[in-house]
């Protein structure tokens, strides 16, 4: 091949040399004859064609007897049926249904706390002490009249079972007793208000008023906020498209970006309902904390099994290519012989993705030799030689 390229410039540099008596290219150039050089020009380009169809006869006759040429290098894999896993991805975040706000329900002084941030307590234990503007007098007293006047009522009820005294003096005895009672519970609830108590146990996770602060029912008044770290649940929207697929009890994989942690879990709730805005429906996803590290409104990955094939082909989606007609099309290694074969194109229907690999639904099976590396450099019944 070498020596064919040089024999031909040898042609070429004679040519040019030959012409118009001998005369060389610079010598024409220098003459400044129009016509001359027009004419040495167009000499030239008969010769050129000439020479070019005999470059492209001998490439010819060269490729049809060098039994050395080399063939185009690709690496094929043998196509094996697998278990496809594929996932829904979606975003959600993590939220807590126990996560309060704990409001003041009497008006007064707030005299003690007896808590401060982080710290974990539990249900009724008490959080602070709102000043109850002796309350707490009034039902000393009326704790004492009570008691006197369930001490009537008993005197008069055992009379009055001897047939002594009238009815009518039992009678007040027992609505004395009776209404002192009442009033003596309904005064102990109300001075019970004035202790502000924790409704779930949970970690304060803001003390909001600070000590001597008057405070009273309403908007703007929240002392606590209080949290529960153990009962927490991720919320995310599914599009409805995968009603069909997402159901209770579907394994969920989580990932927390920000904790570069990751967890298992499962759907523990669908919702029934479909938002028109969006055509979404909500589902709810336990978390398990026992790290107390998961915070609420903290963002996560969800990644949802909604289909599995237990026999599926999957082929890396870089090696799939596009006819004009729009079809989907790989190569395959065809009449293998001493790792020298044909590519054959076949046009494939593809499914589901995941991550760099595509499901393949028709045109190859297990066993075929699926060409990978050079598969776009390649043509259609062309030879090439498999280098794995």
């Amino acid at each position: 091949m070498k020596t064919t390229y040089i024999t031909v410039l040898l042609a070429i540099f004679f040519i040019s040399c030959g012409g118009n008596e001998n005369q060389s290219i610079e010598d024409i150039i220098s003459s400044n004859d129009l016509k001359l050089i027009r004419a040495k020009r167009s000499a030239l380009d008969k010769e050129k064609q000439t020479i070019d169809q005999q470059i492209k006869d001998l490439n010819g006759a060269i490729e049809r007897l060098d039994s050395l040429k080399r063939n185009p290098l690709v690496t094929a894999l043998t196509i094996e049926n697998k278990v496809f896993n594929h996932y829904l991805e979606l975003q959600g975040n993590v939220k807590t249904k126990q996560n309060v706000l704990i409001y003041p329900e009497m008006p007064g002084t707030l005299e003690e706390i007896y808590v401060k941030e982080g710290q974990y307590v539990k249900k009724g234990q008490a959080l602070g002490r709102i000043d109850d503007g002796g309350m707490a007098q009034q039902v000393a007293q009326l704790e004492a009249t009570t008691a006197l006047a369930k001490t009537t009522f008993e005197r008069q009820e055992k009379l009055w079972a001897e047939k002594i005294g009238s009815e009518i003096q039992y009678l007040q005895a027992k609505t004395n007793y009776t209404a002192s009672k009442n009033q003596l519970a309904q005064l102990k609830k109300q001075l019970g208000k004035s202790v502000l108590k924790a409704p779930f146990s949970g970690v304060i996770d803001d003390v909001i008023k600070e000590q001597g602060t008057v405070v009273a029912p309403g908007p703007g008044s929240e002392i606590f906020r209080i949290v529960n770290l153990s009962n927490m649940y991720i919320e995310a929207d599914v599009p409805e498209t995968y009603i069909s697929y997402i159901s209770k009890g579907k394994e969920v994989e989580i990932e927390f970006p920000v904790l570069d942690e990751k967890v298992k879990s499962s759907v523990r709730q669908t919702g029934n309902f479909i938002n028109p805005a969006n055509r979404t429906f909500k589902i709810e996803i336990g978390v398990p904390n026992s790290k107390k590290s998961i915070k609420p409104n903290l963002t996560a990955k969800l990644k949802i099994n909604d289909y599995t094939n237990e026999s599926a082909i999957l082929i890396p989606q870089s090696i799939i290519s596009e006819n004009a007609n729009g079809d989907q099309y790989v190569y395959l290694v065809t009449q293998m012989k001493d790792s020298i074969g044909i590519a054959k194109q076949i046009v494939v229907q593809t499914g589901k993705t995941q991550g760099d690999f595509i499901e393949i639904l028709e045109g190859i099976s297990a066993g075929d030799q699926l060409i990978e590396e050079g598969a776009r450099s390649i043509k259609n019944g062309q030879k090439v030689k498999v280098t794995n």
